[in-house]
Protein backbone atom coordinates (compact mmCIF):
# COMPACT_ATOMS: atom_id res chain seq x y z
CA UNK A 1 0.00 0.00 0.00
CA UNK A 2 1.34 3.58 -0.69
CA UNK A 3 0.89 5.74 2.18
CA UNK A 4 -1.89 7.33 1.04
CA UNK A 5 -3.91 4.37 1.32
CA UNK A 6 -2.50 3.18 4.36
CA UNK A 7 -4.21 6.30 5.63
CA UNK A 8 -7.17 5.98 4.00
CA UNK A 9 -7.61 2.08 5.18
CA UNK A 10 -6.96 3.66 9.37
CA UNK A 11 -9.83 6.50 8.81
CA UNK A 12 -12.15 4.03 7.16
CA UNK A 13 -11.75 0.39 8.27
CA UNK A 14 -11.61 0.96 12.15
CA UNK A 15 -13.51 2.80 14.50
CA UNK A 16 -12.71 6.61 15.01
CA UNK A 17 -13.19 8.70 18.02
CA UNK A 18 -13.01 11.94 16.33
CA UNK A 19 -15.06 11.16 13.76
CA UNK A 20 -18.01 8.77 15.16
CA UNK A 21 -17.79 9.04 18.55
CA UNK A 22 -19.00 7.10 21.70
CA UNK A 23 -19.12 3.84 19.44
CA UNK A 24 -15.12 4.07 18.86
CA UNK A 25 -14.63 3.78 22.65
CA UNK A 26 -13.60 1.00 24.15
CA UNK A 27 -14.09 0.28 27.49
CA UNK A 28 -11.15 -1.80 28.55
CA UNK A 29 -7.03 -2.13 27.80
CA UNK A 30 -7.75 -5.38 26.19
CA UNK A 31 -6.74 -5.05 22.27
CA UNK A 32 -3.97 -3.16 23.23
CA UNK A 33 -2.37 -5.05 25.73
CA UNK A 34 -3.00 -7.60 23.36
CA UNK A 35 -1.49 -5.10 20.34
CA UNK A 36 1.53 -4.39 22.75
CA UNK A 37 2.29 -8.15 23.41
CA UNK A 38 2.21 -9.03 19.70
CA UNK A 39 4.72 -6.54 19.43
CA UNK A 40 7.56 -7.64 22.07
CA UNK A 41 5.87 -5.05 24.48
CA UNK A 42 7.57 -2.05 22.97
CA UNK A 43 5.89 0.38 26.04
CA UNK A 44 8.15 -1.30 28.39
CA UNK A 45 11.13 -0.26 26.55
CA UNK A 46 11.52 3.50 26.89
CA UNK A 47 11.00 5.70 29.93
CA UNK A 48 7.45 7.94 29.64
CA UNK A 49 5.56 10.64 31.25
CA UNK A 50 1.85 10.18 31.17
CA UNK A 51 -0.55 13.48 30.67
CA UNK A 52 -4.15 13.69 31.54
CA UNK A 53 -6.55 16.20 32.26
CA UNK A 54 -10.08 18.05 30.40
CA UNK A 55 -8.21 20.64 29.41
CA UNK A 56 -4.31 21.82 28.66
CA UNK A 57 -2.88 18.46 28.16
CA UNK A 58 -1.72 19.16 24.85
CA UNK A 59 0.15 22.58 25.62
CA UNK A 60 1.41 20.66 28.80
CA UNK A 61 2.80 18.03 26.65
CA UNK A 62 4.02 20.03 24.05
CA UNK A 63 5.94 22.29 26.53
CA UNK A 64 7.50 19.32 28.42
CA UNK A 65 8.38 17.55 25.46
CA UNK A 66 10.15 21.21 24.23
CA UNK A 67 12.15 21.82 27.38
CA UNK A 68 13.23 17.76 27.73
CA UNK A 69 14.23 18.14 23.53
CA UNK A 70 16.16 21.43 23.99
CA UNK A 71 17.75 19.84 26.84
CA UNK A 72 19.32 17.10 24.66
CA UNK A 73 16.85 14.26 25.01
CA UNK A 74 15.73 12.48 22.16
CA UNK A 75 11.99 12.99 23.24
CA UNK A 76 8.85 11.34 21.54
CA UNK A 77 5.71 12.66 21.49
CA UNK A 78 2.54 10.94 21.39
CA UNK A 79 -0.48 13.38 21.33
CA UNK A 80 -3.94 13.09 19.80
CA UNK A 81 -6.27 14.74 17.88
CA UNK A 82 -4.37 15.62 14.44
CA UNK A 83 -5.30 18.57 12.72
CA UNK A 84 -3.96 18.71 9.22
CA UNK A 85 -1.66 14.98 9.05
CA UNK A 86 -2.19 12.11 11.03
CA UNK A 87 1.36 12.04 11.65
CA UNK A 88 1.41 15.11 13.91
CA UNK A 89 0.06 12.03 16.68
CA UNK A 90 3.56 10.50 16.67
CA UNK A 91 6.72 12.60 16.58
CA UNK A 92 10.80 12.60 17.77
CA UNK A 93 12.23 15.94 18.97
CA UNK A 94 8.99 17.36 16.68
CA UNK A 95 9.51 15.29 13.56
CA UNK A 96 6.52 13.59 12.52
CA UNK A 97 6.84 9.87 12.11
CA UNK A 98 7.99 8.35 8.78
CA UNK A 99 5.07 7.55 5.87
CA UNK A 100 7.02 4.17 5.67
CA UNK A 101 7.24 3.30 9.53
CA UNK A 102 3.26 3.93 9.41
CA UNK A 103 2.95 1.86 6.24
CA UNK A 104 5.03 -1.08 7.06
CA UNK A 105 3.48 -0.92 10.81
CA UNK A 106 -0.05 -1.18 9.73
CA UNK A 107 0.88 -4.41 6.99
CA UNK A 108 2.37 -5.94 9.49
CA UNK A 109 -0.38 -5.72 12.25
CA UNK A 110 -3.21 -6.50 9.51
CA UNK A 111 -3.70 -10.05 9.84
CA UNK A 112 -3.46 -9.23 14.01
CA UNK A 113 -5.50 -6.53 13.66
CA UNK A 114 -8.17 -8.41 11.56
CA UNK A 115 -8.84 -10.70 14.59
CA UNK A 116 -8.99 -8.43 17.65
CA UNK A 117 -10.81 -5.54 15.82
CA UNK A 118 -8.90 -2.89 17.53
CA UNK A 119 -10.08 0.62 17.45
CA UNK A 120 -8.23 3.43 15.28
CA UNK A 121 -6.92 4.90 18.71
CA UNK A 122 -5.71 1.63 19.79
CA UNK A 123 -3.62 0.65 17.01
CA UNK A 124 -2.65 4.28 16.60
CA UNK A 125 -1.48 4.16 20.29
CA UNK A 126 0.62 0.83 19.47
CA UNK A 127 1.97 2.79 16.57
CA UNK A 128 3.46 4.96 18.83
CA UNK A 129 4.93 2.63 21.31
CA UNK A 130 6.54 0.14 18.53
CA UNK A 131 8.27 3.50 16.67
CA UNK A 132 9.31 5.16 20.44
CA UNK A 133 11.15 1.23 21.35
CA UNK A 134 12.58 1.15 17.79
CA UNK A 135 14.01 4.69 17.50
CA UNK A 136 15.20 4.36 21.25
CA UNK A 137 14.33 7.40 22.61
CA UNK A 138 15.26 8.33 25.83
CA UNK A 139 11.61 9.85 27.08
CA UNK A 140 8.50 9.69 25.63
CA UNK A 141 5.41 12.35 26.84
CA UNK A 142 2.52 10.44 26.55
CA UNK A 143 -0.95 12.20 26.26
CA UNK A 144 -4.18 10.24 27.33
CA UNK A 145 -6.73 10.32 24.70
CA UNK A 146 -10.07 10.14 26.83
CA UNK A 147 -10.01 9.62 30.07
CA UNK A 148 -7.62 7.82 32.33
CA UNK A 149 -8.09 4.76 33.45
CA UNK A 150 -9.66 3.41 30.72
CA UNK A 151 -7.62 4.79 27.94
CA UNK A 152 -5.29 3.09 25.95
CA UNK A 153 -2.29 4.62 26.57
CA UNK A 154 -3.23 3.34 30.51
CA UNK A 155 -0.50 0.46 30.13
CA UNK A 156 2.44 2.60 30.48
CA UNK A 157 4.03 2.22 33.59
CA UNK A 158 5.88 6.04 33.94
CA UNK A 159 8.28 8.18 35.41
CA UNK A 160 5.92 10.81 36.30
CA UNK A 161 1.89 11.24 35.90
CA UNK A 162 0.55 14.55 35.75
CA UNK A 163 -3.38 15.37 35.34
CA UNK A 164 -3.94 19.06 34.20
CA UNK A 165 -7.31 20.37 35.98
CA UNK A 166 -10.99 18.35 35.94
CA UNK A 167 -14.10 19.99 33.84
CA UNK A 168 -16.78 18.94 31.86
CA UNK A 169 -16.42 17.24 28.69
CA UNK A 170 -17.10 13.61 27.45
CA UNK A 171 -19.91 13.51 30.39
CA UNK A 172 -21.54 10.53 28.34
CA UNK A 173 -18.73 8.22 28.84
CA UNK A 174 -16.51 9.61 31.94
CA UNK A 175 -19.91 10.70 33.86
CA UNK A 176 -21.91 13.81 34.87
CA UNK A 177 -20.00 14.41 38.19
CA UNK A 178 -16.76 16.25 38.70
CA UNK A 179 -15.72 13.38 41.46
CA UNK A 180 -16.71 10.77 38.75
CA UNK A 181 -14.52 12.54 35.94
CA UNK A 182 -11.55 12.83 38.57
CA UNK A 183 -11.74 9.42 39.34
CA UNK A 184 -11.32 8.54 35.33
CA UNK A 185 -8.45 10.70 35.37
CA UNK A 186 -6.97 9.95 38.34
CA UNK A 187 -6.88 6.28 36.61
CA UNK A 188 -3.01 7.22 35.23
CA UNK A 189 -2.20 7.73 38.87
CA UNK A 190 0.53 4.42 39.58
CA UNK A 191 2.01 2.59 41.86
CA UNK A 192 5.01 4.95 43.66
CA UNK A 193 4.91 6.86 40.78
CA UNK A 194 4.61 10.96 41.42
CA UNK A 195 1.49 12.60 40.72
CA UNK A 196 1.49 16.37 39.34
CA UNK A 197 -2.22 17.89 39.85
CA UNK A 198 -2.29 20.93 37.65
CA UNK A 199 -5.65 22.32 39.04
CA UNK A 200 -7.92 20.89 41.64
CA UNK A 201 -11.84 21.46 43.02
CA UNK A 202 -13.36 20.98 46.36
CA UNK A 203 -15.20 17.98 44.83
CA UNK A 204 -12.16 16.31 43.43
CA UNK A 205 -8.90 17.19 45.67
CA UNK A 206 -9.86 14.33 47.73
CA UNK A 207 -10.19 11.97 44.83
CA UNK A 208 -6.90 12.29 43.52
CA UNK A 209 -5.34 12.14 47.50
CA UNK A 210 -7.10 8.85 47.93
CA UNK A 211 -5.87 7.49 44.50
CA UNK A 212 -2.37 8.63 45.29
CA UNK A 213 -2.32 7.47 48.85
CA UNK A 214 -3.94 4.12 47.91
CA UNK A 215 -0.74 4.25 44.91
CA UNK A 216 1.41 5.08 47.73
CA UNK A 217 2.71 8.01 45.15
CA UNK A 218 4.02 11.33 46.50
CA UNK A 219 1.34 14.21 45.27
CA UNK A 220 1.93 17.54 43.92
CA UNK A 221 -0.68 20.26 44.19
CA UNK A 222 0.57 22.93 41.59
CA UNK A 223 -2.20 25.65 42.80
CA UNK A 224 -0.37 25.43 46.33
CA UNK A 225 3.26 25.63 44.95
CA UNK A 226 2.76 28.13 41.83
CA UNK A 227 1.39 31.58 41.65
CA UNK A 228 0.97 33.68 38.93
CA UNK A 229 1.67 37.26 39.91
CA UNK A 230 1.30 38.83 36.17
CA UNK A 231 0.30 38.29 32.75
CA UNK A 232 1.24 40.69 29.93
CA UNK A 233 -0.08 39.54 26.64
CA UNK A 234 1.88 40.66 23.44
CA UNK A 235 1.33 40.35 19.88
CA UNK A 236 3.13 37.06 19.29
CA UNK A 237 4.07 35.99 23.13
CA UNK A 238 2.65 35.90 26.69
CA UNK A 239 4.78 37.39 29.58
CA UNK A 240 4.42 35.16 33.33
CA UNK A 241 5.59 35.96 36.28
CA UNK A 242 5.18 32.92 38.58
CA UNK A 243 6.23 33.09 41.95
CA UNK A 244 7.22 29.51 43.97
CA UNK A 245 4.90 30.11 47.18
CA UNK A 246 7.71 27.97 49.84
CA UNK A 247 11.01 29.55 47.69
CA UNK A 248 9.34 33.09 47.61
CA UNK A 249 11.51 33.35 43.94
CA UNK A 250 9.67 34.74 41.70
CA UNK A 251 10.64 34.47 37.73
CA UNK A 252 9.51 35.93 34.63
CA UNK A 253 8.90 33.49 31.86
CA UNK A 254 8.06 34.32 27.86
CA UNK A 255 5.72 31.79 25.83
CA UNK A 256 4.88 31.80 22.51
CA UNK A 257 1.80 30.19 23.11
CA UNK A 258 -0.28 33.45 24.07
CA UNK A 259 -3.50 31.97 25.42
CA UNK A 260 -3.41 33.22 29.05
CA UNK A 261 -4.86 29.94 30.11
CA UNK A 262 -1.44 28.90 28.95
CA UNK A 263 0.03 30.68 32.14
CA UNK A 264 -1.92 27.66 34.42
CA UNK A 265 -0.27 24.94 32.63
CA UNK A 266 3.34 26.89 32.45
CA UNK A 267 2.63 26.27 36.63
CA UNK A 268 2.01 22.48 35.94
CA UNK A 269 5.16 21.97 33.62
CA UNK A 270 7.10 23.77 36.30
CA UNK A 271 6.24 21.45 38.93
CA UNK A 272 6.30 18.68 36.58
CA UNK A 273 10.04 19.78 35.37
CA UNK A 274 11.45 19.93 39.25
CA UNK A 275 10.27 16.41 39.47
CA UNK A 276 12.12 15.08 36.10
CA UNK A 277 15.12 17.20 37.50
CA UNK A 278 15.12 15.07 41.29
CA UNK A 279 15.05 11.78 39.32
CA UNK A 280 18.13 13.31 37.67
CA UNK A 281 17.19 15.02 34.21
CA UNK A 282 19.54 17.29 33.34
CA UNK A 283 17.63 20.58 32.18
CA UNK A 284 19.54 23.98 32.39
CA UNK A 285 17.69 27.31 33.06
CA UNK A 286 18.62 29.06 29.80
CA UNK A 287 17.18 25.65 27.82
CA UNK A 288 13.77 25.81 29.63
CA UNK A 289 13.69 29.62 28.86
CA UNK A 290 14.49 29.23 25.37
CA UNK A 291 12.07 26.06 24.64
CA UNK A 292 9.20 27.68 26.21
CA UNK A 293 9.51 30.83 24.51
CA UNK A 294 9.82 28.49 21.00
CA UNK A 295 7.04 25.47 21.48
CA UNK A 296 5.95 26.22 18.21
CA UNK A 297 8.87 25.52 16.43
CA UNK A 298 10.13 23.00 18.64
CA UNK A 299 7.72 20.88 18.59
CA UNK A 300 4.89 21.94 16.09
CA UNK A 301 2.40 22.83 17.98
CA UNK A 302 -0.86 24.70 16.73
CA UNK A 303 -4.35 25.61 17.39
CA UNK A 304 -4.10 27.55 20.65
CA UNK A 305 -4.88 31.06 20.24
CA UNK A 306 -3.16 31.44 17.03
CA UNK A 307 -3.46 34.65 15.49
CA UNK A 308 -3.89 33.82 11.93
CA UNK A 309 -3.72 37.76 10.42
CA UNK A 310 -4.09 41.31 11.52
CA UNK A 311 -6.73 43.82 10.37
CA UNK A 312 -8.95 42.29 11.01
CA UNK A 313 -7.33 40.65 14.46
CA UNK A 314 -8.10 36.82 13.36
CA UNK A 315 -7.62 33.91 15.95
CA UNK A 316 -8.33 30.18 15.75
CA UNK A 317 -8.26 28.19 19.00
CA UNK A 318 -9.43 24.81 19.97
CA UNK A 319 -11.86 25.36 23.02
CA UNK A 320 -14.45 23.20 22.72
CA UNK A 321 -15.77 22.37 25.68
CA UNK A 322 -17.04 24.99 28.67
CA UNK A 323 -14.01 25.59 30.82
CA UNK A 324 -12.48 26.26 27.41
CA UNK A 325 -14.67 28.58 25.85
CA UNK A 326 -14.99 30.19 29.51
CA UNK A 327 -11.44 30.91 28.77
CA UNK A 328 -10.80 32.60 25.35
CA UNK A 329 -14.59 34.50 25.98
CA UNK A 330 -12.39 36.20 29.27
CA UNK A 331 -9.28 37.21 27.04
CA UNK A 332 -11.59 38.13 24.06
CA UNK A 333 -12.76 40.52 26.70
CA UNK A 334 -9.72 41.75 28.18
CA UNK A 335 -8.09 42.28 24.77
CA UNK A 336 -11.12 44.12 23.25
CA UNK A 337 -12.55 47.84 23.41
CA UNK A 338 -16.15 48.57 23.49
CA UNK A 339 -15.89 50.07 20.15
CA UNK A 340 -14.58 46.39 18.79
CA UNK A 341 -16.99 44.58 17.22
CA UNK A 342 -16.52 40.71 17.73
CA UNK A 343 -17.07 38.04 14.87
CA UNK A 344 -17.37 34.23 15.70
CA UNK A 345 -16.86 31.91 13.38
CA UNK A 346 -18.02 28.73 15.10
CA UNK A 347 -18.97 24.94 14.68
CA UNK A 348 -19.49 22.42 16.98
CA UNK A 349 -20.13 18.36 17.71
CA UNK A 350 -23.38 16.96 18.30
CA UNK A 351 -21.85 14.82 21.54
CA UNK A 352 -20.89 18.13 23.45
CA UNK A 353 -23.33 19.85 25.99
CA UNK A 354 -24.50 22.39 23.11
CA UNK A 355 -26.30 24.82 25.10
CA UNK A 356 -24.22 25.01 27.86
CA UNK A 357 -21.50 26.27 25.15
CA UNK A 358 -24.19 28.18 23.74
CA UNK A 359 -25.20 30.28 27.29
CA UNK A 360 -21.51 31.24 27.12
CA UNK A 361 -21.57 32.95 24.43
CA UNK A 362 -22.09 37.02 23.92
CA UNK A 363 -25.15 38.31 22.10
CA UNK A 364 -23.81 41.27 21.22
CA UNK A 365 -21.60 39.63 18.88
CA UNK A 366 -21.83 38.66 14.72
CA UNK A 367 -22.07 34.53 13.94
CA UNK A 368 -21.21 32.96 11.14
CA UNK A 369 -22.46 29.40 11.72
CA UNK A 370 -20.60 26.14 10.31
CA UNK A 371 -19.55 22.71 10.30
CA UNK A 372 -16.23 20.32 10.22
CA UNK A 373 -16.58 17.59 8.04
CA UNK A 374 -16.90 14.64 10.20
CA UNK A 375 -20.09 12.94 11.02
CA UNK A 376 -19.99 13.95 14.81
CA UNK A 377 -20.53 17.51 13.59
CA UNK A 378 -23.48 19.53 13.81
CA UNK A 379 -24.59 20.42 10.38
CA UNK A 380 -24.38 24.58 10.55
CA UNK A 381 -28.43 24.91 10.37
CA UNK A 382 -29.04 23.32 12.97
CA UNK A 383 -26.51 24.97 15.20
CA UNK A 384 -27.75 28.44 13.93
CA UNK A 385 -31.53 27.53 14.85
CA UNK A 386 -30.42 26.34 18.22
CA UNK A 387 -28.06 29.28 18.98
CA UNK A 388 -31.15 31.53 17.91
CA UNK A 389 -32.77 30.88 21.15
CA UNK A 390 -29.78 31.84 22.66
CA UNK A 391 -29.96 35.62 20.89
CA UNK A 392 -27.18 34.67 18.94
CA UNK A 393 -28.03 35.65 15.30
CA UNK A 394 -25.84 35.05 12.22
CA UNK A 395 -25.69 33.03 8.94
CA UNK A 396 -24.76 29.58 7.91
CA UNK A 397 -22.29 27.99 5.93
CA UNK A 398 -20.70 24.66 5.17
CA UNK A 399 -17.50 25.30 4.69
CA UNK A 400 -15.18 27.23 7.16
CA UNK A 401 -13.23 28.41 5.19
CA UNK A 402 -16.38 30.66 3.44
CA UNK A 403 -17.41 31.55 6.84
CA UNK A 404 -13.62 33.38 7.74
CA UNK A 405 -14.29 34.95 4.21
CA UNK A 406 -17.42 36.48 5.32
CA UNK A 407 -16.55 37.19 8.42
CA UNK A 408 -13.42 39.21 7.13
CA UNK A 409 -15.43 41.00 4.76
CA UNK A 410 -18.30 41.83 7.38
CA UNK A 411 -15.71 43.11 10.17
CA UNK A 412 -13.99 46.34 9.82
CA UNK A 413 -10.21 46.59 10.06
CA UNK A 414 -10.40 47.04 13.88
CA UNK A 415 -12.78 44.48 14.94
CA UNK A 416 -12.34 40.99 15.96
CA UNK A 417 -12.97 37.51 14.55
CA UNK A 418 -12.83 34.01 16.42
CA UNK A 419 -12.65 30.93 14.95
CA UNK A 420 -13.15 28.32 17.81
CA UNK A 421 -15.62 25.40 18.96
CA UNK A 422 -14.36 22.59 17.75
CA UNK A 423 -11.21 20.87 17.13
CA UNK A 424 -12.04 19.73 13.91
CA UNK A 425 -13.32 23.17 12.50
CA UNK A 426 -9.69 24.71 13.30
CA UNK A 427 -8.30 21.56 11.60
CA UNK A 428 -10.02 22.83 8.27
CA UNK A 429 -9.04 26.26 8.36
CA UNK A 430 -6.68 26.86 5.38
CA UNK A 431 -3.51 28.62 6.61
CA UNK A 432 -0.88 30.84 3.94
Amino acid sequence: MTYQQTIDYLYTHLPMFSRIGEAAYKEDLHNTISLCEFLGNPHQKFKCIHIAGTNGKGSTSHMLAAILQKAGYKTGLYTSPHLKDFRERIKINGTMIKESFVIDFVEKTDSFAQKIQPSFFELTVAMAFDYFAQEQVDIAVIETGLGGRLDSTNVIQPILSVITNIGWDHMNILGNQLDKIAFEKAGIIKPGVPVVIGEYLPETKQVFIEKAKQANSSISFVQDIYKITAIALHSNSLQCQISHTTTAITETFTLDLCGQYQAQNLCTVLCAEGILIEQGFQIKQDQEKFALSHVKSITGFYGRWDILSEQPITIADVAHNVDGLKQVIKQLAQISTPEQKKHFVIGMVKDKDIDKLLALLPTDAYYYFTNSHIPRAMHHKDLQLKAASFGLKGEGYDQVNDAIKAAKEKASQSDIIMICGSIFLVAEIERD
